[in-house]
């Protein structure tokens, strides 16, 4: 019932997020769409969501996480065939070595990479049908399989009554079909977007999520519930074993982890969240001009794919991954729905605000507030105490996850007031100017200016806008930084706070 909700919650938000696809249809997904309902206070959306996008890394960290769970549990008997001595660090040098390959593919070769996730995408769709038509031949009773309606007689014995176990599981199946939004990060790559966002999202959605709900059924037909319980991720390979034998589980154990690489596809779409982020002038490490560029190549982002290549090596050199994978992605999971709330909170008030933007698809509003109660109970549950107080990750405290996700949009919030507010108790101001880079992108560089009396200037506005660009008459100094990588100004003395006369 779970993978029901799952898809008809994933339908409702691909409908939302066609809307906002359609009426703004460029990169960036979120991130645009709060921009644009959300413009006061100045930047605080872009700030948080920025935040969340560089530690998090959405999706595409815990699908790293999810493969690198798979690979751990799968990989010993992969080397065992391969007449390897399977060791952790082993497993750890391959996941490392899968993750610097996808990123330098995107990176150097952008369109072999769009080519290497359209071929695992036809990988994985032969996959689950082949499941699904083995599901069938177990049904029928011919296979190996004694009792294939076993799980189906008292489906429901045995269910949680728990708020907490439903909430933290939706979250995980979520995650499987996290993918309807992706093609929004995109869209300035996308041909014709707004017909493209209209056929593609519904169409890969429903196919996707009819092949998930016909292959669960097949693994409940091959396995009992016990055994699915013990199986953790690969229940795909407890299948085979079920259903062919233990040689045909070896043989097939290297198709389900490569099945699994398909999960590295989210890089490519949040890659290009990072690059829109950096351009916005939020300063950043060595400067926003390298991350907002299409370096070294000038047709893909790679210094975007690095900013998703740091957590997710560190991710797999620290915790274990029998822990990092569910904690993971319940972190991940709760400020998503955070974010997600606010998108929909977004949809209604640019209705009311903007009833006449055009809107080549509007959602019907029903299906908007379904969502929107949705996330307000995935974000309520997870606090209502479990059975026994265990959540799903011990020996953590259950209610953890929910507390990182909301100390990271906290973090957010702490670093747009440093970034906004401490500029006027020291008297200096952020002014922005536009730059295109040698590979056409065009960036805003963020400079600091004091303004001391003695001088009379023609500056900008401290207001931080891209489209500024009216002068001012007044009060400024020498010394000027620039955060997006250049400098001009006395750069070497301190800066004067500003003397009243």
């Amino acid at each position: 019932m779970l993978w029901v909700l799952g898809f008809v919650l994933s339908f409702c938000g691909l409908f939302i997020w066609l809307e906002f696809g359609t009426m703004i249809p460029r990169s960036g997904g979120e991130k645009v769409y709060l921009e644009a309902a959300f413009k006061r206070p100045r930047y605080l959306a872009t700030v948080v969501f920025a935040v969340n996008a560089i530690v998090l890394g959405f999706t595409a960290s815990g699908c790293i996480v999810s493969l690198w769970y798979v690979v751990t549990h799968r990989l010993s008997s992969i080397l065992v065939v391969a007449g390897v001595e399977a060791t952790r660090w082993k497993e750890r040098g391959i996941a490392l070595g899968v993750i610097f390959f996808v990123t330098f593919l995107h990176g150097f070769t952008p369109r072999l990479g769009v080519l290497v996730m359209n071929v695992l995408s036809v990988f994985k769709i032969v996959i689950l049908l082949f499941v699904v038509i083995a599901g069938w031949a177990v049904l029928s009773g011919h296979t190996r399989v004694k009792d294939p309606h076993a799980n189906f007689r008292d489906s429901f014995a045995g269910s949680s009554h728990s708020s907490y176990d439903y909430a933290t599981a939706t979250f995980k199946v979520l995650n499987s079909y996290a993918g309807w939004s992706a093609i929004n990060y995109v869209l300035n790559s996308v041909r014709d977007p707004v017909r493209t966002l209209k056929i593609a999202g519904p169409l890969g959605l429903g196919i996707c999520a009819v092949l998930y709900l016909l292959a669960n059924v097949a693994y409940f037909a091959a396995a009992t519930k016990d055994e699915i319980l013990g199986s953790g991720v690969t229940v795909a390979s407890l299948f085979f074993h079920n259903v062919f034998g233990e040689t045909a589980q070896r043989a097939l154990t290297v198709f389900v982890a490569l099945r699994y690489v398909l999960c590295l596809r989210p890089t490519f779409g949040a890659s290009r969240v990072n690059q829109e982020l950096a351009k916005e002038g939020i300063p950043l490490p060595f400067g926003n001009r390298f991350w907002a560029s299409n370096w070294p190549t000038g047709k893909s982002p790679l210094p975007g794919l690095i900013i998703h290549l740091i957590p997710s090596v560190v991710i797999i050199l620290g915790p274990p991954p029998s822990i990092a994978y569910p904690f993971i992605l319940d972190i991940e999971g709760y400020p998503g729905q955070i974010i997600n709330l606010f998108v929909v909170i977004g949809l209604f008030w640019l209705r009311w605000h903007k009833p006449h933007a055009l809107r080549p698809f509007k959602v019907w509003w029903p299906v908007a507030v379904f969502y929107l109660a949705a996330a307000v109970f995935l974000l309520v549950a997870p606090f209502i105490r479990p059975p026994g107080g265990i959540g799903d990750t011990p020996p953590l405290p259950y209610y953890l996850y929910c507390l990182v996700g909301i100390g990271i949009m906290v973090a957010g919030v702490l670093y747009w007031a440093a970034w906004r507010k401490l500029p006027k108790l020291f008297g200096y101001t952020f002014v922005p100017r536009k730059e295109r880079l040698e590979d056409g992108t065009v960036v805003t560089l963020v400079r600091h200016m004091c303004q001391p009396i003695g001088s009379r200037s023609l500056t900008f506005s401290p207001v931080l806008d891209a489209e500024a660009g009216v002068g001012r008459a007044s009060q400024s100094c020498h010394h000027v930084i620039i955060y997006g990588g250049m400098h001009s100004g006395n750069t070497t003395k301190s800066i004067r706070q500003v003397r009243r006369a």
